[in-house]
């Protein structure tokens, strides 16, 4: 797992800057779960489309480690991807870009594939 969970993270880096599309699955735009399922994919992990179908899908984990999905409300409303050391890389919201930056609050759990 660690070998693929470094490539999603590897992936997700590539893919920093890109702006927040609502629907979005390219790296033309993303939006959240575009953006994790597009990133799993160039893994080979295929993921289902959107936070919550990705939060009931995933292995919940309380020990997040570089790679996991980090979810926000139940059902999720919002997902990204953690990195580690308090971090994640999502892409956040209309007028935003893919980034990398502190988990926020309101966690509702961590997911594992």
């Amino acid at each position: 797992m660690a070998q693929s969970a470094s490539g999603v993270v590897n992936i997700a880096r590539g893919l920093l800057g890109i702006p927040y599309s609502y629907g979005g699955t390219t790296p033309s735009g993303f939006d959240c779960s575009g953006f994790t399922s597009y990133v799993f994919a160039q893994a080979g992990i295929s993921l289902p489309r959107t936070a919550e179908q990705q939060r009931q899908a995933a292995t919940p984990v309380s020990d997040p480690q570089p790679g996991d999905l980090v979810f926000f409300g139940a059902p999720a409303w919002h997902v990204g991807i953690y990195t580690g050391n308090g971090m994640m890389i999502d892409s956040p919201r209309e007028g935003k870009s893919t980034s990398e930056r502190p988990v926020f609050s309101g966690v509702s759990g961590y997911g594992r594939f």
